[in-house]
């Protein structure tokens, strides 16, 4: 159960991080002016995504409930909320001073993505922390009250 638990979380931190990288390149290949950066990043993703599906024990293993749900949770965190935040953090921005241009909207999204990234990965750590803290009172409990 515990090597489970751990996979899942090294996939899904491993997986965000994969996704960070690519949406960074987007900004940087704006900033630079050239494709360059995006299109290393589209190429490791790419490769990634052809691996996984085509070795049969890592798409088994990527298909398994705990690691999905430790995905979807990452999904979450650098998707779903870096989203409405970066709307509702983008309209009064433009209200109180200026309109965004579309490298300074992505550039908001990425910095939350990251905060959002970052924060998954400390909630697992985290988590890991009390289920070994939890799991270490449970092992010295069963000797004696047994």
């Amino acid at each position: 159960m515990r090597f489970a638990r751990t996979s899942a979380d090294a996939i899904a931190v491993s997986e965000g991080l994969m996704w960070l990288v690519l949406a960074w390149s987007v900004s940087f290949s704006i900033a630079q002016g050239t494709t360059l950066p995006t299109l290393g990043a589209l190429s490791l993703v790419g490769t990634v995504i052809v691996v996984t599906w085509g070795h049969r024990p890592m798409r088994l293993t990527l298909a398994r409930y705990r690691i999905r749900k430790r995905r979807t949770e990452m999904w979450m965190h650098i998707l779903a909320l870096p989203l409405l935040l970066a709307l509702g953090l983008a309209i009064p921005i433009e209200a109180l001073f200026s309109p965004l241009s579309g490298p300074q909207k992505m550039l908001l999204f990425n910095i939350l993505a990251s905060a959002g990234w970052m924060m998954f990965a400390i909630t697992l750590v985290f988590k890991q922390a009390m289920f070994s803290v939890k799991n270490s009172k449970n092992r010295k409990k069963k000797p004696n009250g047994g």
